[in-house]
């Protein structure tokens, strides 16, 4: 699946959370991906995560937290976008709506997210 590698794709720190994902997302089966630090589940996919994305800053979006991981989210019509806050670089993961549950998915990929060390937390 070709997905475009986030800006800071490169940075050291996302090889360990890319090495704990999962191998499945709920019930979706992990894909092969064309770009370094970017990950999807489902054929056709229902998650995709890219490791690297910009740093959200101080925000009044909505934020939610996960097993210790602080994730700032993003209603679009058909999909999530949930980006990881305090975390240097950031992780967004793309969920789509209906297709696969938000609370699943992020409880089985914050362990993984957790692999970067926080920095700040959501209030």
């Amino acid at each position: 699946m070709s997905i475009d590698a986030a800006a800071d794709a490169n940075n050291p720190a996302c090889a360990p959370m890319m090495v704990a994902l999962p191998d499945s997302l709920a019930d979706a089966k992990r894909r092969t991906t064309s770009s370094q630090a970017t990950a999807a589940w489902g054929d056709p996919s229902v998650a995709v995560l890219r490791c690297g994305v910009t740093v959200p800053p101080p925000t009044t979006d909505k934020c939610v937290t996960i097993n210790g991981v602080d994730w700032v989210t993003k209603e679009n019509d058909d999909s999530w976008t949930f980006t990881t806050y305090g975390r240097d670089p950031a992780t967004e993961l793309i969920l789509s709506t209906n297709k696969i549950p938000s609370d699943t998915a992020l409880t089985e990929i914050s362990a993984a997210a957790s692999k970067i060390p926080a920095s700040r937390a959501c209030l």
